[in-house]
């Protein structure tokens, strides 16, 4: 399994107990949605590896109380803490209206109410406070916030988003 094909669950944060358990940080909105995990790939050198899990249950609203198969002593799951989960991204829900995924929309067109086609969605930087759309118009980098009251409409089949982006917001990158 490779990365591009998996969304980020969490990270494996701490030992739970001497008999091998793990505290597993679910970075997610929903972490009701994966106490009935029957597998995560976890993050080594670059690689994914498959983990089966024998036991799961929510702790702490954040946190997967984990057993993995065949970690079952603190060395083993000291060898665990600090690697990122990773799952399957046909384990994602299926969003509708203008809700999406960031990796979603990516190849999208851009389609500004006032001023037409402004580009394709080239990235998502999440880096910052704010997330940006990285749209790229013939060469040109437009970078504009993922606000909710900018995003018109969400059209999956034909593979664009509308926005209503305040004046002069675009016009900042395409002079």
């Amino acid at each position: 399994m490779r990365k591009d094909d998996c969304f980020y669950l969490g990270k494996i944060a701490k030992k739970f107990s001497f008999k091998g358990e793990v505290l597993i940080y679910l970075d997610t909105d929903e972490p009701e949605m994966y106490e009935d995990l029957e597998s995560v790939f976890v993050g080594f050198n670059k690689n994914l590896v498959p983990f089966f899990i024998e036991n799961a249950q929510l702790h702490k609203n954040d946190f997967l109380k984990v057993r993995f198969e065949d970690v079952d002593n603190e060395e083993k799951a000291d060898e665990l803490i600090g690697r990122e989960v990773y799952l399957p991204l046909s384990m994602l829900p299926k969003l509708e209206g203008n809700k999406f995924y960031y990796h979603e929309v990516i190849g999208f067109d851009v389609i500004d109410k006032r001023l037409g086609n402004i580009g394709k969605i080239v990235s998502i930087n999440d880096s910052a406070a704010q997330p940006l759309f990285e749209i790229d118009k013939d060469g040109i980098e437009i970078l504009i916030p993922m606000i909710d009251d900018f995003i018109v409409e969400v059209n999956r089949n034909n593979k664009s988003i509308s926005l209503n982006t305040p004046e002069g917001l675009v016009d900042l990158y395409l002079g």
